[in-house]
């Protein structure tokens, strides 16, 4: 937070749904109040095993999206129909903490989402059990910041949400008062 610049978000966070979680769940604790630990954005990118220029286009957009570099990830282990080795590089992944995570998260649910062809809201009933939320995203280009006639091809990404409620009531709340689009 430099220059003393706080995420939108992270003020809404603070002043509407901490006191609307408290106020829900009786927390003896502020400490115990959820809140959202890290987003992770992932890729994969099968069509790397024949061509590494998909892999370098798909990591310059993740990058783009996210404002910040990604880390390629590699098989673990080799399957044989799919001419894969282990440690082939398949993809790329980014865990966003801190302002980077407020300030994507805010695009993805008021900006990105909204672009998504016949948005009818995310499920909710992604949650894993332990009040994390994964939502799959079909094509990258949603996000503003990519240009669609520089891109190699469509493809999809993964965005994990880890927060630190312990279920998944409480995570569905966090994330509707953030303002997260649930389907009804």
């Amino acid at each position: 937070m430099k220059n003393g610049y706080i995420p939108r978000l992270k003020t809404v966070y603070k002043d509407k749904v901490v006191p609307d979680l408290q106020k829900e769940f009786a927390y003896s604790s502020s400490m115990q109040i959820p809140r959202i630990e890290k987003i992770s954005v992932s890729v994969g990118v099968g069509e790397a095993i024949g061509n590494k220029k998909f892999l370098d286009s798909a990591m310059k957009e993740i990058e783009m999206i996210t404002g910040q570099h990604p880390v390629r990830t590699k098989a673990k282990k080799s399957i044989s129909n799919f001419k894969l080795r282990e440690g082939m590089e398949i993809g790329a992944k980014v865990t966003l903490r801190g302002t980077y995570m407020w300030e994507f998260l805010d695009r993805f649910m008021n900006v990105a989402l909204a672009r998504v062809k016949d948005f009818r809201g995310v499920s909710p009933n992604s949650f894993d059990g332990h009040g994390n939320y994964s939502v799959g995203i079909t094509e990258q280009i949603i996000f503003p910041e990519i240009d669609y006639d520089k891109i190699e091809r469509v493809s999809g990404l993964n965005v994990a949400i880890v927060t630190t409620a312990k279920t998944d009531q409480e995570a569905r709340s966090l994330l509707a008062g953030l303002g997260m689009p649930f389907r009804k």
